[in-house]
Formats: structure tokens, C-alpha cells, sequence
């Protein structure tokens, strides 16, 4: 079933295959916020994407959703990303991280909504750094970004983007992503 915001239908992709060694080799993706996953969390926040793939092993989760494994496995967010993006059609992406705890339905149509005439449309974090793990992305865009960086494995998310339009938000904490327990607090 085809859902959109606003107008314009989205595709997901949700990067949830990392190794989470600062957390003690804890399934990042499994670690519970008010009692729902990390990775239900962001799950639900992009609820209305047309279709949504995640990318790391599979789990338990609170809706449906296609799998992918980067190629190789472990092989970095750019790997994930080319994993997952293959598998949608709409003409916009959403690339989000599972360590987001904070990201809302809300957070992912400003997303979708401030992307205008740009490549891109991303959340910064609190402190101000931007988040291309959290960003709306021109699926064409993507595609070209992702040919022109080749393999994938092991390269930097901030390369594969370098060369993209991108527009950014006020800091907000739906951006903030837990990379140890102390994240995990509420802001």
C-alpha cells in the first residue's frame, strides 16, 4: 500500500547493521527506549515511506519491511545505503540510522517538505552537526552519488555526498544519534 506526506510518496532506507561496540557488542538496533527498539522507533517514524528496507540481519520489528545485507557485510554505511536503495521506486529517499531515538513522523516530513529545489534535505543535531544519516535524498541524486563513488565498501558517508546540494534544519535533537548509553537520555 502506497502511503506519502504530504505529497510526495518516499522510500526508506534504515542502516541497522553496524557493529555497536560502544555498547558493549549490544544489538544497537534491539536496545529499548520507553520500551520500543531502537530500530521500531525509527520504524515508526517512517511509517508513511512507500516501502522500506532495512539493512543489517533481521529482527523482530513493529511493521512490515523488505531486508537487505550490505556487500560485503560490515561493510560500512555507503555498502548499506547501495544495499537498501535498490529497492524502491519513489523519487525520493529517506536514509536514516536505527540510533536515533528521538526521530518522529514529524521530523521525517520536514524532511520530505523542506527538500525543494536541493539534492537533499537533513537534520542537524543538537550541537549543530549535520546528519546525512537522517536526510531526504533526490533519488536520482542518490543514484548518481552512489555511481560515481563506486564500490561501496568501507567509504566515507561524507564523500559519497560531497558532491550533492544538500539544505539542513536548526539543530534539533531529532538528530541526535546514541552512539553510547549516556544518548540514550532523554533531551
Amino acid at each position: 500500500m502506497a502511503r506519502e506526506t504530504g505529497t510526495v510518496d518516499f522510500d526508506a532506507v534504515v542502516l541497522a547493521g553496524g557493529a555497536s561496540a560502544r555498547f558493549g557488542g549490544v544489538d544497537k538496533a534491539l536496545i529499548q527506549v520507553d520500551g520500543i527498539t531502537l530500530l521500531d522507533r525509527v520504524l515508526k517514524a517512517t511509517n508513511s515511506a512507500r516501502s522500506t528496507v532495512v539493512v543489517g540481519p533481521e529482527r523482530p520489528v513493529c511493521r512490515q519491511v523488505d531486508w537487505a545485507t550490505e556487500d560485503p557485510p560490515s561493510g560500512g554505511p555507503v555498502a548499506g545505503i547501495a544495499a537498501g536503495f535498490g529497492k524502491g521506486e519513489s523519487p525520493l529517499v529517506v536514509v536514516v540510522s536505527c540510533d536515533l531515538p528521538w526521530l518522529t513522523e514529524s521530523d521525517v516530513a520536514t524532511l520530505i517538505t523542506n527538500i525543494g529545489d536541493h539534492d537533499g534535505f537533513g537534520l542537524r543535531d543538537s550541537g549543530g552537526r549535520e546528519q546525512r544519516l537522517a536526510a531526504a535524498y533526490r533519488r536520482t541524486a542518490l543514484a548518481a552519488a552512489l555511481e560515481a563513488i563506486g564500490d561501496p565498501r568501507n567509504q566515507s558517508v561524507r564523500r559519497l555526498f560531497a558532491g550533492l546540494d544538500l539544505a539542513w534544519s536548526d539543530p534539533t535533537p531529532a538528530a541526535d544519534d546514541a552512539d553510547t548509553w549516556t544518548d540514550l537520555t532523554p533531551r
